[in-house]
């Protein structure tokens, strides 16, 4: 579907996604890209993956501690750490995190609830 008009989205209209016992989330998703909010709790580990989509991962409150492509970084609130599509990383929450990511193109997995395609 092709919108041919702004559409105004309330994060508190959105449900709440439950993945797992630690990690919850909201999906906003546009033809193109996608926004999604996080939530994390302290000790939530997302294992290493890769995909086609470009990330940025922007951390309102809390801290993540990530491996990409093997190298440490920390991500603490107010900053942004973009991460190129199929370079392999991992998180894992160091507190409790809320955090904004911008996925381009969208990771279509997750609005349809099927698997990606295994060259994703």
């Amino acid at each position: 579907m092709i919108a041919d008009a702004a559409r105004l989205h309330r994060w508190d209209e959105i449900a709440l996604e439950k993945v797992t016992e630690m990690l919850s989330r909201k999906i906003i998703a546009g033809e193109r890209e996608m926004l999604v909010q996080s939530y994390l709790k302290r000790g939530c580990l997302v294992p290493m993956h890769a995909h086609r989509s470009e990330q940025m991962i922007y951390v309102l409150q809390g801290a993540l501690r990530l491996l990409v492509n093997g190298e440490e970084v920390t991500v603490r609130d107010g900053d942004v750490l973009h991460i190129p599509a199929g370079v392999a990383h991992q998180s894992e929450a160091l507190e409790d995190t809320f955090e904004l990511d911008v996925f381009c193109p969208p990771r279509l997995e997750w609005i349809t609830g099927r698997a990606a395609p295994s060259s994703d």
